[in-house]
């Protein structure tokens, strides 16, 4: 198999879009680091599927989510930064308001997510992004 960058934001992507944790997790390697965008830090596949069951079912149910990278770099064959901007919301279009980095490692194959970033843009990077 081989698996693309694209290919692993699309399935993240498709997991969110379907409010599907389980599938959302799985995209993480087990001992994946993930630091949320309101600054807490989750630690584990486990954690973040259990965090993330509440995220899509209660505060961010019914949302959509949009992430496009930016820069990809292959440090090697088997390990990538990526870093993406993109959004969560309920109403189209669905404004990039946030850079995320993935760490991805290659596993049997496929890529996986084994740390994570979220953090807000500011208002200066919001007006370059939309120009």
């Amino acid at each position: 198999m081989n698996d693309t960058v694209e290919n692993f934001l699309a399935r993240i992507t498709q997991a969110w879009n379907n409010a599907d944790a389980a599938a959302y997790a799985r995209e993480f390697t087990e001992d994946a680091t993930y630091v949320i965008f309101l600054g807490d830090a989750l630690r584990g596949r486990e954690e973040i599927e259990r965090t993330h069951h509440d995220v899509l079912t209660k505060w961010q149910r019914g949302t959509k989510l949009v992430v496009e990278p930016v820069a990809v770099t292959e440090l090697d064959r088997d390990v990538a930064t990526v870093l993406t901007v993109g959004g969560i919301g309920a109403d189209e279009p669905i404004e990039h308001d946030k850079f995320q980095t993935f760490t991805l490692v290659r596993r049997d194959g496929r890529w996986r997510c084994a740390a994570f970033q979220n953090t807000e843009m500011s208002d200066r990077a919001k007006r370059m992004s939309h120009s």
